[in-house]
């Protein structure tokens, strides 16, 4: 059968690079693609025409190439017998198959066609001629998992939403297996890759293959591949005090472009390291950087997926504007967070609870953005460029440089850090499969447990973009159990990012002006032991412990230690987020900034509660386990004690071998009640003094609107007919703790007479309830028991006088019962304690 006829009139070199698309994406292997071009193109054909039309390969997808052409050599080395029977076979079915027009899916998927063309099926007719040829030998086969769920979710809307180390992730999940079925968008193959000038793809905080937009986008473009990474902290640093990229946000980075490297080899491509180089006396450029490499490769195009944070933003609309004006494209993709923050209006919504996740939630129901779609597949290759561009190695971009001491050693400090995580994609996965079939389940109710791994542990490859969210969405509405409490976590970074947009200053300035002029404590040695985990509280220890070696803790011990800091130590709120900022490897300042403005009573949303750092640890912590692992000099105390070690018997101190001063640091703080008691007065000081930020009807904070807000309200208002006034402007009221307003009315009261006290108390754990319950249980019996004694023996003397009988004499004594070890009655259950909260 000629080329012409089987192709319906299709060139054969046509059809071989419209076919070479299916290996491309991972629908066909290299063997499967030479049986169908031997089907099709005949035996002769193939033979001579078959290394011509692959040629391009050469320099697009050179192991692709090599693969090929290993295919081809082996195969027409064999004896003329095994081929005859081999194009028996496959022209037999090609006689049977039906052509059929391609489906309005597959003409989108597909480049255009003439119109008197007919495109070749996309059906297996491969696997059909695969199973009857003979074996061509052994290849590598290019694959890529197919991942599409069986329904979409409403993308126009925000859905309901922060330890196995070292773990490979699961292939075969029954979850992902039942939601197969609908492949990746089919990307094409360039006509002649050598001559087509290469893309640029820029990575950022976007360090995976799989559901990338701007790596897919990359392939669409048909040219070689030149991914990139440009390191410029002074960019990335931004105005003011940000502290974007810490010491251990550094050394996260530098891995995860480590294993990022290797994913990127894997299908055939590179990744080239770049440093931002200085324009005279400014710092490094990025814009500058990049006009280097076009002029370097000769690109004409730039792909990159967004980043939110306001100087960034003015940074890559800059480059935007400067590459334009030299003819090259740059394109932007979202998949950084859920919503485009930008795009995020309070229209039909109002204003009223501005800051509360619920308010952000009305106001992307109320005005959906675009659909979330689903997650893309990884692509199976990369084409690649004749030439790669000159790099610098990983390590000159000075990411994890560690301190050096005098006599010449390295301070690993990273050590710990090294061990508790897995900086890949893959580990990122494996942590979401691990926590969504186990800790998911937990989530909703303990997830502020410290003593067990209840969290899923993603905040750093969220942050790295290691894991889309997208992806972590779509898996969680996947799993058998869907906790809204996790879902809403993504709700949360969104927000977060949304008020970043609308207070570019929201990392060092308090967005309530009056709380600006509070008189916050200067103590460098309270702060210093915060730090160091050196308090003398043992859960905010642990905490902070925790902290320095690992580089992260959960969202409930995160709350802990702040409201320690704020509400005990009386520290200012920006030092505990420059610590958290250079210390967590998922430091974000969007979400940091927001959390700790909260927590400095500050915010658009301040906490209503104060976390107390005993009672605490009864919701958290209650046997000890925590305090144990991290302080483990507290390890021999008892569970009852262990959270106040200041209140254990000498004897028992000498047992446990604790020495306050020696082996555990004597508490900084002792009076703390007293120190909230001074908070509350100073706060409800500078509310009374800044009385026109204070809504005189409701006693609510007032904060200024921020001009996107207030060209909002003016929008509003004119639609509406009517005017604003400059109150209605430029203030808003916003959330205020019901205890600041009554210490408005009565500034001088302490915080144990204020009725509306924020101090949480932790809850009885379920142990203790069983306690109590027994402790119930047995004074209720013996109450009953002794009542029933009592009425016997007042009937018998009642009895006995009205007939006259003598009183019984009552004995001087009695023998006391002496329980023993073996007897069950008097054998309390474990976890029993004599004072009970």
């Amino acid at each position: 059968m000629p080329p012409s006829e089987a192709t319906g009139g299709e060139s054969s070199k046509a059809f071989v690079r419209r076919t070479l698309r299916e290996v491309l994406v991972g629908r066909e292997d290299p063997e499967g693609f030479f049986a169908l071009c031997l089907s099709v193109l005949g035996h002769q054909e193939t033979c001579l025409q078959f290394l011509s039309h692959i040629q391009p390969l050469s320099t697009a997808n050179s192991s692709l190439h090599s693969i090929l052409t290993s295919i081809y050599k082996e195969y027409f080395s064999k004896t003329e017998d095994e081929v005859q029977l081999a194009l028996a076979l496959s022209l037999l079915e090609v006689k049977d198959y039906q052509f059929s027009t391609p489906s309005q899916e597959s003409r989108l998927q597909q480049p255009r066609e003439r119109p008197n063309e007919r495109s070749f099926p996309q059906m297996t007719l491969m696997e059909r001629s695969r199973t009857q040829l003979p074996r061509l030998g052994s290849w590598p086969k290019v694959s890529s998992p197919q991942r599409a769920p069986e329904t979409e979710p409403p993308g126009n809307q925000v859905m309901d939403m922060r330890d196995s180390n070292q773990s490979v992730k699961p292939k075969n999940s029954k979850r992902r297996r039942q939601r197969k079925g609908v492949g990746q968008q089919v990307v094409g193959l360039p006509c002649s890759p050598s001559a087509s000038p290469p893309v640029l793809l820029w990575f950022r905080r976007d360090l995976r293959l799989c559901d990338n937009p701007a790596l897919t986008g990359s392939l669409e473009v048909g040219a070689p591949v030149i991914p990139v990474f440009i390191w410029s902290p002074e960019e990335e640093e931004g105005p003011g005090i940000t502290v974007a990229t810490g010491g251990a946000c550094k050394y996260w980075l530098h891995q995860a472009l480590s294993c990022f490297r290797l994913s990127l080899e894997r299908i055939g491509s590179q990744l080239v390291f770049l440093k931002a180089e200085r324009e005279g006396r400014q710092g490094g450029s990025s814009l500058h950087t990049l006009k280097e490499l076009i002029k370097e490769t000769g690109a004409r195009t730039v792909l990159a997926n967004a980043l939110y944070e306001p100087w960034l933003k003015e940074r890559d609309d800059a480059i935007m504007s400067g590459l334009q004006k030299d003819g090259v494209e740059f394109k932007m993709f979202h998949s950084y967070c859920l919503r485009d923050p930008y795009s995020v209006s309070t229209e039909g919504v109002g204003l009223r609870g501005i800051g509360s996740v619920s308010h952000f939630m009305s106001c992307c129901r109320q005005n959906p953005g675009s659909a979330l779609g689903i997650p893309l597949d990884p692509p199976a290759s990369l084409p690649t460029p004749a030439i790669w561009p000159q790099g610098v190695s990983l390590d000159m971009l000075g990411l994890a440089r560690m301190p050096i001491r005098k006599d010449g050693t390295t301070i690993d400090w990273a050590a710990n850090i090294r061990k508790s995580w897995d900086f890949s994609e893959e580990g990122a996965h494996a942590r979401l499969e691990a926590f969504l079939r186990d800790g998911v389940y937990r989530y909703e109710k303990e997830s502020g447990r410290a003593d067990a791994p209840n969290t899923s542990c993603l905040s750093p490859y969220l942050h790295f973009g290691q894991l889309s969210p997208r992806w972590l969405l779509w898996d969680a509405k996947g799993a058998r159990c869907r906790p809204p409490k996790f879902q809403r976590k993504l709700a949360w970074r969104d927000l977060a990012y949304w008020q970043l947009t609308l207070f570019p200053d929201l990392p060092w300035e308090s967005l309530r002006p009056p709380y600006k002029a509070l008189r916050w404590s200067n103590d460098r040695v309270h702060l210093k032991a915060w730090q160091r985990g050196r308090t003398g509280y043992p859960l905010v220890d642990a905490a902070m412990r925790q902290l320095w070696l690992t580089g992260w803790m959960n969202n409930y011990m995160r709350h802990v230690v702040a409201s320690f800091l704020i509400a005990y130590l009386y520290l200012p709120w920006q030092e505990g987020y420059r610590w958290f900022q250079d210390t967590l490897v998922d430091a974000d300042v969007a979400i940091d900034a927001m959390m700790w403005q909260n927590g400095g009573m500050c915010g658009l949303d301040h906490w209503n509660f104060v976390m107390h750092p005993v009672d605490a640890a009864m919701t958290c912590d209650p046997c000890g386990s925590y305090v144990r692992k991290w302080c483990p000099e507290l390890s021999d105390l008892p569970n009852e004690l262990i959270h106040k070690p200041w209140e254990c018997p000498v004897s028992l101190l000498r047992r446990a071998g604790v020495v306050f001063g020696q082996t555990y640091p004597e508490r900084i703080v002792t009076d703390l009640e007293d120190r909230r008691s001074r908070s509350l007065q100073d706060v409800a000081l500078v509310r009374k003094e800044f009385g026109q930020y204070v809504d005189k009807h409701s006693g609510c904070d007032l904060v200024p609107l921020p001009p996107r807000l207030v060209s909002e309200a003016l929008g509003l208002a004119h639609k509406e007919g009517g005017t604003v006034t400059a109150e209605k402007q430029f203030l808003l009221p916003v959330i205020t703790r019901m205890e600041f307003k009554y210490q408005l009315e009565d500034p001088d009261a302490d915080a144990a007479s204020n009725p509306y006290n924020a101090v949480l108390k932790g809850y009885v754990t379920r142990k203790r309830d069983e306690t109590i319950a027994f402790f119930n249980e047995r004074d209720f019996t013996a109450s009953v028991m002794y009542e029933g004694a009592q009425r016997r023996e007042r009937l018998e003397r009642d009895y006995r006088r009205m007939e006259g009988l003598p009183q019984p004499s009552v004995p001087r004594s009695r023998a006391r019962r002496t329980p023993t070890t073996k007897d069950r009655f008097s054998i309390v259950p474990s976890g029993a304690t004599t004072t009970l909260r």
